[in-house]
């Protein structure tokens, strides 16, 4: 086989290709057993008819097409190969001249096809990003404070008019021209929570229970979604949630440790390895910005316009030509960082083995809010296992391109990104790591989801006595 390759820009090439017959005859003996295995002709056993009588009672070309279409992706894989291309969109095949069975010749075929651009990377050494200054202040020790003290709060009920951040016990029914739509009794609310309609807030406050109020609100779930309905609520029940002082004995219930002092220094150390995780992800974002910015990577049209048509698609706003221009801008940002990870990965041979490819599906699988093996099978389904091993590979290659990389803070202090294990376990606010869009089972029919925007209702007594320790 003898393959030329013409680059067309920097992310496409052309590919001409010949195949002598010699080594597309298999596939022609293949071709020949897989059609007299199919056709009952008189006189003989399904599966020996001899070619010739294929050719009379089939025709030769159908043996032909048979044949090339099978060994087409085994020749044009060797070619890609031997060029050294790396392909990220579907070919363009297109077959010139077929050999005669009976004659010989050669089989010769062209391709187009976007491939990966060649990158070159600068020294790493020689890059520095700086990020902000790790504070930790009183105020962040009170808000962790504050947010223990409401996991631990109770509620009680009280008699006078709903204000802000009060819980409300509430009838609800909505209609459109007269016909209802949609009603609830009994749900737990809490104003300025936003989980309900919109308006509901401004409609609730002011009022005592017993008393109902009539407001216009945009349905959020349902058949009518989206419509404007007359909303009628009904105030059941005010009550206001009621902390817990913030003192030795509180520390001890909501804590390992004995005092208030005590407590409030474990919050500082969670707040300190919180921001210490909000500094590596800004050393992440502006070493990749840096890069992006001072590279030429130039991205193949077909698989940008590929990709923007499938999200859009996807989302039922074909026809919207201002987001098509941000979706075409997002996608093309994404694949110039995906394309400059992989050349890092390639760079420093990132290799990715079964326990981390394991590690990586458990937590997409968490975020997904999937069981693991029903995440994994889907995943398997879907054929998406070499795109998660991709990821895994450029999650690696940004770990070590980040190593390599100076980072200060805005004071000229050297930032260690190292985050200690047992920090990891208990710290909160660690950046989730970015996952491509799920393959797995879709979500829920949106038209399922109640006409208010709830999902689940509270108790009508949600006080809490005891929770997790802090």
């Amino acid at each position: 086989m003898k393959s030329a390759v013409e680059t067309l820009n920097p992310t496409r090439v052309k590919l001409t290709v010949e195949v002598p017959f010699d080594e597309l005859k298999p596939s022609l003996d293949r071709a020949y057993k897989t059609i007299g295995s199919q056709v009952q002709v008189p006189g003989f056993r399904k599966g020996h008819v001899p070619p010739r009588i294929i050719d009379q009672r089939i025709g030769r070309g159908a043996v032909l097409e048979e044949a090339v279409n099978e060994a087409l992706p085994q020749f044009y894989a060797r070619a890609m190969e031997e060029g050294e291309l790396r392909p990220l969109g579907r070919p363009s095949v297109d077959v010139t001249d077929v050999p005669d069975p009976k004659d010989g010749g050669d089989l010769k075929f062209t391709v187009e096809v976007d491939i990966r651009p060649e990158i070159t990377l600068p020294a790493l050494d020689s890059i520095e990003v700086t990020v902000d200054d790790l504070e930790v202040t009183e105020a962040d020790v009170d808000e962790r404070l504050e947010a223990l003290r409401e996991r631990f709060g109770t509620l009680s009920t009280v008699e006078r008019a709903v204000v802000e951040a009060d819980y409300v016990t509430i009838d609800i029914q909505a209609e459109i021209d007269g016909e209802e739509i949609d009603s609830v009794k009994g749900v737990s609310y809490q104003l300025g929570s936003g989980t309900m309609l919109p308006g509901i807030d401004e409609a609730l406050t002011g009022l005592q229970a017993g008393e109902t109020t009539t407001f216009t609100a945009p349905l959020a779930g349902g058949d009518r979604a989206g419509q404007d309905s007359s909303v009628t609520v009904t105030v059941q029940a005010v009550k206001e949630r009621l902390l817990p002082q913030p003192d030795d004995e509180f520390a001890e219930l909501a804590s390992e440790f004995d005092t208030l002092e005590e407590l409030r220094e474990d919050l500082r150390q969670q707040v300190t390895t919180m921001k210490r995780y909000e500094q590596a992800a800004q050393a992440r974002e502006r070493f990749l910005e840096h890069m992006l910015e001072v590279l030429d990577i130039p991205v193949p049209d077909g698989v940008v316009a590929e990709e923007v048509a499938r999200h859009l698609e996807g989302e039922n706003r074909s026809e919207d030509d201002e987001h098509r221009t941000e979706v075409d801008a997002e996608t093309r940002t994404q694949l110039r960082t995906q394309l400059l990870l992989d050349a890092f990965a390639e760079s420093e041979a990132v290799s990715v083995n079964q326990q981390e490819l394991i590690e990586y599906l458990v937590m997409s699988a968490r975020q997904y809010g999937m069981d693991p093996n029903e995440f994994a099978q889907a995943v398997d389904e879907a054929e998406q296992v070499p795109a998660m091993v991709q990821e895994v590979a450029r999650n690696k290659a940004l770990v070590i391109a980040l190593s390599k990389i100076g980072v200060k803070d805005a004071s000229g202090n050297v930032v260690d990104l190292q985050i200690p294990v047992e920090d990891e376990e208990d710290a909160e606010g660690e950046e989730a790591v970015e996952l491509p869009e799920p393959t797995g089972p879709a979500t829920a029919d949106p038209t399922a989801l109640p006409s208010f925007g709830v999902s689940e209702f509270e108790p009508d007594e949600p006080a809490v006595t005891e929770a997790p320790k802090a």
